[in-house]
């Protein structure tokens, strides 16, 4: 009896199982359109959220202006955006440009994209005039960026970076570099970043220092120097400025340089802009105490039909001779790439500053560096640009060589390779800074009538008077 009835039960039990499992699909078809569903999307972007999160840490090694949209940044305020900058830089350049931007993009989370080339210079202006200018470029000579200046195109970093800051970073004089007028008066036009150093002079240290001779400090102990040499039976100076289709270049780095130590700033500015005459007593004078050096009898090495036909990469040759036939030479820190391979820094060369001549101009040092500029006014692109404005972002060229950072911030330690960090210095002990005056001259003076007139008058071509007259007259009207 027992037996059927829970025989019986057992078959209710089963019935129902089947019914329950035959309705199931009845009742499950809903699920998958109900709105749960439906909102889940936004429950999945919670992990690239979380990652977003974790790709913008944040970076107490970073300090920018109090406040400023670098701080915003750094508090990953705009994480996900992107700032692209435009530039002439290929590699290895745009490398070392991308290391110091790394620790900007890893704090952040803002990517920077760097579209540059060769034919930037080329292809900027066109960028520009059809609205498809990048948000920040990087400028080699600032001359171009007047240009854009004055049609309104650049944003005043001024209006966001403060003042205070500014002056903290920098020297006045890469402020005043970067102060042109716009449409509405003077602006900052940007920020430089980066320099090379011109006002040095190359001498082999192995022999130099066995010869009994000190480096100078001032001009005149530099003519003394050259004078004793000289009475040692050897030629001072190797001096060239041949450069092809460029041949007078670099006796124009010379001009600049002694002007800088023979009269003002002012000077040196109304000069460059075309409204102090090459034609003036301040700019003859310049002139003549380079033709002190030059045309001395038995100064250079070669002679003085040497300094024309001598090509600017060959002629520190003389340095490295055995032993050598000549021992200064004036140039810009890039010339190393010219001297022998197995030349060591230190031992078979080295180099000092340019000394002053006049101590009322303090100890001025000419420069070549790179200026960043701000077309579009973006939060992400201000951020950048204060970025800019501390020594971290130069640690590329830091590293690995080729540039200096102007940035008050800047310290030796910064440098890996120890002649540059020595370079370096030369730059934390100057007064003041001006970029090389004939690149921010119109073309047809800096890099024409200017450069020949110098080679006219180093060959003998024509006199002083005459080039000098003949260079004014070829500056635009």
């Amino acid at each position: 009896m027992k037996k059927g009835i829970w025989q019986t039960l057992a078959l209710f039990v089963v019935a129902a199982m089947l019914l329950s499992a035959c309705a199931t699909p009845a009742t499950e078809a809903p699920a998958p359109t109900e709105p749960p569903a439906a909102t889940e999307p936004p429950a999945a972007t919670e992990p690239p959220a979380a990652t977003e999160a974790a790709a913008c840490p944040g970076s107490s090694d970073i300090v920018g202006p109090s406040g400023g949209f670098l701080e915003r940044a750094l508090n990953c305020e705009f994480a996900g955006t992107t700032v692209t900058v435009d530039g002439t830089q290929t590699d290895p350049d745009d490398r070392k440009m991308a290391a110091g931007w790394a620790a900007f993009e890893d704090a952040t989370g803002i990517t920077v994209n760097y579209v540059g080339n060769k034919e930037f210079e080329a292809r900027i202006s066109i960028a520009v005039d059809a609205g498809q200018a990048p948000d920040v470029a990087d400028f080699p000579q600032p001359g171009k960026v007047a240009t854009f200046v004055t049609q309104g195109k650049i944003v005043d970093v001024s209006t966001f970076i403060p003042n205070d800051w500014l002056t903290k970073q920098y020297n006045q004089s890469w402020l005043d570099m970067a102060t042109m007028t716009g449409p509405s008066g003077p602006i900052a036009a940007g920020v430089f970043n980066r320099t090379s150093v011109k006002s040095l002079v190359w001498y082999p240290k192995d022999d130099f220092d066995a010869a009994g001779y000190k480096v100078p400090e001032t001009w005149d102990e530099l003519l003394a120097l050259s004078d004793q040499i000289k009475a040692d039976g050897d030629a001072p100076w190797c001096i060239g400025i041949e450069s092809q289709a460029a041949t007078g270049w670099p006796a124009t780095d010379w001009m600049e340089d002694v002007m800088l130590r023979t009269t003002s700033l002012e000077n040196y500015d109304a000069w460059v802009a075309g409204t102090l005459p090459f034609s003036s007593p301040e700019v003859k004078n310049a002139a003549e105490t380079i033709g002190a050096v030059w045309f001395k009898d038995g100064y250079v090495y070669g002679g003085k039909d040497a300094i024309v036909s001598t090509f600017f990469g060959d002629s520190p040759a003389g340095l490295f001779t055995n032993p050598p036939n000549c021992w200064l030479h004036r140039q810009a820190n890039f010339i190393t790439s010219f001297f022998p391979a197995d030349a060591n820094p230190g031992v078979d060369y080295s180099f000092f500053y340019l000394p002053p001549i006049d101590p009322q101009y303090g100890r001025p040092v000419l420069v070549a560096g790179d200026m960043y500029v701000m077309f579009n006014d973006k939060p992400e692109a201000r951020a950048l640009m204060e970025y800019f404005t501390l020594a971290q972002s130069v640690s590329g060229f830091l590293t690995e060589g080729g540039a200096f950072a102007v940035q008050q911030d800047a310290t030796p330690e910064m440098y890996a390779i120890p002649l540059e960090a020595a370079v370096a210095d030369v730059l934390a002990k100057a007064t003041s800074f001006r970029f090389d005056g004939s690149d921010l001259m119109p073309g047809e003076v800096g890099a024409g009538s200017f450069w020949k007139g110098m080679t006219d008058w180093a060959s003998g071509a024509a006199d002083l008077d005459t080039v000098l007259t003949e260079i004014d007259a070829s500056w635009p009207k």
